[in-house]
């Protein structure tokens, strides 16, 4: 049925039953007519994959709200192209992630990764996450991605914007910052264990965080200054500096021709 409201998508990596999708669609259904597609369990970490090799299955849990056996990625491909293709969304949102997606924590991101795809495909989006390991007070964050949201639907939107939102837990913040995606580490420890038929398994993903004091960053706005970052983002991954680097290098037995660089 056609409708005078902007049609806005949501999902996630939380799964369709979190309480951040729910603070979300509770947050944006007042500005548009809300659809929700999102996977019908937790996701989380599973960056940009998407099922080539397998059938996918969609389950309408109610009117506009299915929940898809896939991944982030899959539920924004199946939703712009085939359940919503005849209306496509005018924005689409991802999240409330149950946790932080900061600096490299976006190239790991189901959140993101859910948002990037429906940018790739023409549909501006922002990822929304809340920055803590609980307790998960979503309030805040709903109430800045309302406004944030009304802002974007007031405006013309390039077709392939990719924003990505951090609000830290705990607080009330009292503003956000326009920044650039910071540089953190969680350590690289590997636990070895033992299962009862003694093969041996392994635990991967340290939890000794630590960022980069880097100013105008999203970790040191969120994490340091206690106010939300809200990042935009690209999928120009080429690094410009390195072509004259490379371009001097010499591989025997092959010619080397112009570049894309213009070395």
């Amino acid at each position: 049925m056609s409708t005078s409201r902007p049609r806005i998508l949501v999902s996630n990596d939380d799964g369709y039953f979190s309480e951040g999708l729910q603070t979300l669609v509770e947050a944006v259904s007042p500005l548009g007519e809300v659809w929700v597609v999102a996977p019908d369990r937790e996701q989380s970490a599973a960056s940009h994959a998407i099922s080539l090799h397998r059938p996918l299955r969609i389950k309408e849990v109610r009117e506009r709200w299915f929940a898809v056996d896939g991944t982030p990625t899959d539920c924004s491909y199946l939703a712009v192209n085939h359940l919503l293709k005849d209306n496509r969304p005018q924005l689409m949102v991802s999240g409330i992630n149950h946790g932080a997606n900061l600096a490299d924590d976006i190239m790991y991101s189901g959140t993101v990764a859910a948002a990037m795809e429906a940018a790739f495909l023409g549909i501006p989006a922002i990822a929304f996450s809340l920055v803590t390991r609980g307790p998960f007070d979503f309030g805040p964050a709903g109430r800045f991605a309302r406004a944030l949201v009304t802002e974007a639907l007031s405006r013309p939107l390039p077709p392939r914007m990719l924003l990505n939102v951090n609000i830290p837990g705990g607080v009330e913040p009292d503003g956000y910052v326009i920044t650039k995606q910071g540089r953190h580490s969680y350590g690289s420890n590997v636990v070895e264990k033992e299962d009862p038929r003694g093969r041996k398994y392994y635990w991967i993903g340290g939890t000794e965080y630590a960022h980069d004091d880097i100013p105008g960053s999203d970790c040191n706005t969120v994490i340091d200054e206690k106010r939300v970052s809200v990042t935009p983002l690209h999928f120009e991954m080429t690094d410009h500096g390195r072509i004259p680097e490379l371009s001097g290098w010499n591989l025997q037995g092959f010619k080397r021709h112009g570049s894309g660089g213009g070395a």
